[in-house]
């Protein structure tokens, strides 16, 4: 196959926006750009409901497919031939060379669908499709090809514009919206299954994605720091580069063992999380939170405790999979690249302090009430927690 020149960049939810459409193509625009530049020389730009990327040097062409097709806001993309002008003869050699380049063989059964986006050019459409069509059974039809119009096995499309370009292969990508379109969030990730994918599927709605992580020497080790990073560094391949705050929370999580009820103490120190990551949201421009907690999962997951926790914070907390069971997470994990990192044995901060019989129905006036021990204890921990946050780059 010699390197492909071209993309056709193909989009689903884009393309039900209004007059701001435009703001969405530019977005995804600019993510190109910034995920091809390190590749070599591209071209990247807006025609009329297509957005093509051009090669302008020689590239990787499977580092350059694996960074497209991790890219929000992409559907699909579409290796494209184009025509050397407009003519019929240069049409049909582009036609044929197309198949060549992209079929070893030809027992299969095929349609041309053709575009006429340029009305000035005298054939059209109908007869396009006819005219090609039959170039390839002359060039092919020996070999076992043959046309289908109602199940083709490949659809071969021709958009005749400024020239003709064609296309038969679509590149699935992850779908969504261009990261940049819907604010900003921020995500306590752990070194779980269930956060990663959380992050990931809220950044595929167009929200730029950082994240927290409470860190716990020498009860956690930095393994599981570096397990955490090893996530965020996977998520940001398709959310773009991310921000990892790194809390040390060691001194907050003693305070809590030392003053509060046991049964208590994720409850407690998941609100105490929350308020730090409230405050740093707050720093960063961010409008919401992100958690991977699904309902029943573990104690601090029921109904009532999500609703105590959500209750220390006045910013949105969003869970995308709260209704998903654990093989739904499992399957989403390994679906984009985290699941094998995510069940490395190294523990995060809320796992070591678990109580043996945790509360499951906790009650919010009994768990201000215990709090109320931590007044003039917590408050310093908080601040220098949030002083000393090690901000790490994640891309």
């Amino acid at each position: 196959m010699n390197q492909v020149k071209m993309f056709l960049v193909k989009y689903a939810e884009i393309g039900t926006k209004g007059k701001n459409r435009y703001v969405f193509e530019e977005q995804l625009c600019k993510r190109l750009r910034l995920r091809l530049k390190p590749l070599g020389e591209f071209s990247v730009r807006r025609d009329f409901g297509r957005i093509y990327v051009e090669a302008l040097s020689d590239y990787d062409y499977d580092e350059a497919l694996s960074r497209m097709t991790k890219i929000f806001g992409i559907s699909g993309l579409c290796p494209v031939t184009v025509s050397e002008d407009l003519k019929y003869d240069s049409i049909k050699k582009a036609v044929l060379d197309h198949f060549e380049n992209w079929y070893d063989e030809f027992n299969f059964s095929f349609k041309v669908r053709t575009r006429r986006n340029n009305k000035a050019f005298p054939i059209n459409s109908m007869q396009m499709d006819m005219e090609l069509g039959h170039e390839l059974l002359v060039a092919h039809e020996a070999e076992g090809l043959h046309v289908d119009v109602h199940a083709p096995s490949v659809m071969l499309d021709v958009e005749i514009r400024d020239r003709a370009y064609i296309y038969s292969k679509i590149i699935p990508g992850p779908g969504g919206l261009p990261v940049g379109t819907n604010g900003k969030a921020l995500s306590l990730l752990s070194g779980g299954i269930d956060s990663p994918v959380a992050t990931y599927m809220i950044g595929k709605r167009g929200v730029e994605m950082s994240g927290v992580y409470y860190n716990s020497p020498p009860y956690t080790s930095l393994r599981a720091l570096e397990k955490v990073e090893k996530l965020g560094t996977i998520v940001s391949q398709y959310s773009g580069p991310m921000k990892l705050f790194v809390v040390n929370f060691t001194d907050i999580q003693l305070a809590i063992y030392d003053n509060c009820p046991h049964d208590e103490l994720t409850i407690i120190m998941k609100r105490i999380m929350f308020k730090i990551a409230e405050r740093i949201a707050e720093q960063e421009g961010a409008q919401s939170l992100v958690t991977g907690e699904s309902i029943g999962q573990v104690s601090s997951q029921t109904m009532a405790s999500l609703s105590v926790i959500d209750n220390a914070v006045d910013i949105p907390v969003f869970r995308p999979v709260i209704g998903m069971d654990k093989q739904e997470i499992v399957n989403y994990s390994e679906k984009i690249g985290t699941y094998e990192t995510s069940i490395e044995p190294y523990e995060d901060c809320c796992t070591i302090f678990v109580d043996k019989h945790p509360v499951t129905k906790p009650k919010l006036e009994t768990i201000e009430k215990h709090e109320k021990k931590l007044v003039g204890i917590i408050e310093p921990l908080i601040d220098k927690a949030i002083e000393t946050v090690e901000v790490k780059y994640l891309k």
